[in-house]
């Protein structure tokens, strides 16, 4: 088995139980899983590969709950860039409808390079519509050439205009074709064994594009099978609006009478969630994915996140539609989610008292809702913390860079509050995905010009 030495780390963060930060740390990993970890001088002198990260902070995989990956193709698109959700969406639907199997490949890989040069090694993307002959095994197979951890949802849309969705009939397909494909996909694809690298995940798109009955019939299948659900909920006040004027009940409640609520379901961004539903998360296990860029940027307004927490509610971070964002970097993800935070606590009347404490968000909140949080989201304990047993997916920071210059005091916090920066390098079990802030697995600069091309003609295309 191939063995692997990462020594005189300058700050480890491990995010373990015991929420260790090792100075002069380092891990000994075999076979892509973590089997020692500790002191630099604890740990075995040799290995088949070594690296010295003195002066480096390493952390955590970062895991991106909430992604879609095709969305980086239609970034700062004008007719787009100051719209609310539902205008933003209707602009777009007709350029997606365009796109190709190609385009969902190359979209694919744009994404997962930013994600691994932001220190993201798990990635959840959430792919909903599928025309002219493109699918999920597109977006797989980039992931699988890529080296990333791959959640990837099989998505849908089947309400259209005609029946009083929101997206053109163009772009949804049929329920029956988009059930037997969720089948297909969990067969070939799911891998529900520890350390693995894709897992196939049904995720209906919202509760203004997909009928009731395809919700229903998709978490039966998803149970049947054991895999996750996962749908966006509450994002806007339109969205509340749409189901209170067409099925009589708030966001939650309509989920709630389609069986959708579960330790197995988690909803994106949720910003709309009362108290009272509040507490239906915490009791029945949902979890969220907290998207705090992509609300800022579409005006929807600021998730209840640290109620969520106090709670105990699962939360994790996601960096949304590169679209709605326009980037997929998760670092600055971090930041932004600690940041919104404190907004919204400033506007409910906290602050911080003399001593520094309060209820708003610290820098280390929010680096583990973009860690252990992302992980217990999408039900996996083998990744989100460096232990041994866990997968050696993890991230290193050099701390010598000016953005960094007078904050070396505190290395782990400076990492959010200071500038958000890429990484110098990312592992996927155990295996260098970004080596000295260089992506290794893919050519960028030509996959640039081809993703670019595609981009023009998606836009240009009459």
């Amino acid at each position: 088995m191939a063995t692997l030495l990462i020594k005189n780390i300058h700050t480890l963060v491990t995010m373990d139980p015991a929420r260790r930060e090792i100075s002069n740390g380092g891990m000994f990993i075999k076979d892509g899983f973590v089997q020692q970890i500790g002191n630099s001088q604890e740990l075995p002198a040799t290995a088949d590969e070594i690296y010295d990260l003195g002066g480096h902070l390493v952390l955590p995989g970062f895991i991106n709950t909430h992604h879609h990956f095709y969305q980086t193709l239609t970034r700062a698109v004008p007719a787009a860039q100051d719209a609310n959700l539902f205008n933003w969406l209707k602009t777009l639907y007709p350029i997606w409808a365009r796109m190709t199997s190609q385009d969902i490949y190359l979209s694919t890989k744009t994404a997962l390079a930013e994600l691994a040069l932001s220190g993201c090694t798990t990635a959840s993307d959430h792919l909903y519509l599928f025309p002219n002959g493109s699918s999920l095994d597109d977006e797989i197979r980039a992931a699988q050439e890529m080296g990333m951890r791959i959640h990837a949802s099989r998505g849908s849309m089947s309400l259209g205009e005609s029946k009083g969705g929101l997206p053109p009939d163009s772009v949804v397909d049929d329920e029956d074709f988009i059930l037997k494909d969720s089948q297909r996909l969990i067969e070939r694809y799911h891998d529900a064994s520890v350390g693995s690298m894709a897992q196939v995940v049904l995720a209906p798109c919202s509760p203004f594009s997909v009928t009731g009955d395809l919700m229903r019939e998709s978490a039966h299948l998803a149970r049947q099978y054991g895999v996750h659900l996962h749908t966006h909920l509450a994002e806007t006040e339109d969205e509340q609006q749409f189901t209170l004027e067409k099925f009589g009940l708030r966001p939650l409640a309509y989920m709630q009478s389609l069986e959708w609520v579960g330790e197995d379901v988690w909803f994106a961004h949720s910003v709309y969630i009362n108290p009272e539903e509040q507490k239906v998360f915490a009791d029945t296990g949902c979890g969220v994915a907290h998207c705090p860029s992509s609300n800022m940027r579409l005006a929807s307004g600021i998730a209840p996140v640290r109620e969520y927490m106090q709670l105990g509610v699962k939360v994790g971070l996601g960096v949304d539609g590169s679209a709605s964002n326009d980037s997929s970097h998760m670092l600055e993800e971090v930041r932004h989610a600690m940041l919104v935070a404190r907004v919204r606590a400033g506007l409910e009347g906290a602050s911080l008292s003399d001593s520094g404490a309060s209820p708003i968000m610290t820098a280390r909140q929010a680096l583990e809702l973009a860690t252990l949080g992302g992980a217990r989201v999408l039900g996996r304990k083998d990744i989100g913390s460096l232990e041994v047993g866990k997968c050696a997916d993890f991230t290193a920071i050099d701390l010598n860079r000016i953005s960094y210059a007078g904050a070396l005091h505190d290395p782990v916090a400076a990492v959010v509050f200071c500038n958000p920066q890429n990484v110098d390098y990312t592992f996927v079990h155990g295996k260098a995905i970004v080596e000295k802030g260089e992506l290794r697995t893919m050519d960028l600069a030509e996959h640039v010009r081809a993703h670019n091309r595609a981009a023009a003609r998606l836009l240009n295309d009459d």
